[in-house]
């Protein structure tokens, strides 16, 4: 007679109150998964967005827009915006890295030294806060697209630009192969010797200004790094290719998100696996409860 008892408790694990309680855990954990996994493909599909339109923001430069602005009521200045901060970003990405890794300061009266970017200061006072926001950094003012902003920064402050020492960066993209960056999708243009000659004379001549062999070892080496990673490349017969010496290491972002995002999936398979264990014994201990107050004493 109470030899069936332990069959009792063992099927407590298979009575309608267990199998609710099982249901109703397992819909709960369910839809915090769901939930948890749909923020962050949201979260993954924004930064991908913005992290792609940063990249375009910097390239798309085929308008050819020009600042004009009169100075004494006597003089202009013209000076593309978009081939200078092609030009900026080629010296970031395909230069300093090597210059940080020799260790060396490259003179003022280098045309490639960040001070003598006639815009650095406006580009330092743009943030991308969206795919499609823009703020100005100066009166906060928020724009849909990049190219509304470079307008606002003409039109509102153009005084602050620094006029007497800048340069206008773009008027090196001939040496630094901005149109190789600007239409890298592009089919190449015909080549012509002329001009390749003219721009590999300027290129030539900025390694001897910004790294002159007789300043050391660190200048001498940049010397001949800076010939093969662009002047070499201005020539028509092809043989070789600008940046040859390659770029700054980009970090991965995606592979970081997905390592983000696996890592919070196993956290939450294991936070499933633990309430459904304490759940079970829970549900256990109850129903074991009330087969023992159900349990009938033996007669005397």
């Amino acid at each position: 007679m109470f030899q069936s008892f332990p069959l009792i408790k063992d099927s407590a694990m298979f009575s309608p109150l267990w199998r609710e309680k099982k249901q109703e855990y397992s819909r709960s954990m369910e839809m915090m998964l769901m939930l948890v996994l749909l923020c962050i493909l949201l979260q993954l599909a924004r930064v991908s967005s913005t992290a792609q339109a940063t990249d375009q923001g910097f390239i798309d430069s085929n308008a050819g827009r020009t600042l004009q602005q009169e100075q004494d009521g006597n003089h202009q200045i013209h000076c593309s915006r978009e081939r200078s901060r092609a030009a900026q970003k080629i010296i970031q990405e395909y230069l300093m890295p090597f210059v940080e890794r020799e260790k060396y300061q490259i003179s003022r009266s280098c045309k490639l030294h960040p001070d003598n970017n006639l815009y650095r200061d406006q580009e330092q006072h743009k943030s991308h806060i969206n795919i499609n926001e823009w703020q100005c950094g100066y009166c906060k003012k928020i724009f849909y697209e990049e190219k509304n902003l470079d307008q606002h920064f003409d039109n509102r402050h153009s005084n602050l630009l620094n006029l007497n020492q800048s340069q206008c960066l773009a008027d090196l993209c001939g040496a630094l192969h901005c149109d190789t960056e600007i239409n890298s999708g592009l089919k190449k243009s015909k080549c012509n010797p002329a001009a390749a000659a003219r721009n590999k004379h300027l290129c030539e001549s900025l390694a001897d200004c910004c790294f002159p062999v007789n300043k050391g070892p660190a200048a001498s080496r940049l010397h001949e790094f800076f010939l093969h990673q662009f002047c070499d490349a201005h020539s028509c017969t092809g043989s070789r290719k600008p940046f040859s010496r390659g770029r700054r290491k980009k970090t991965n972002v995606f592979y970081i998100i997905a390592s983000i995002l696996l890592l919070m999936l196993l956290l939450l398979y294991y936070l499933y696996i633990y309430l459904y264990q304490r759940g079970m014994n829970k549900g256990t201990q109850v129903l074991r409860r009330i087969s023992q107050t159900g349990r009938k004493k033996k007669p005397s």
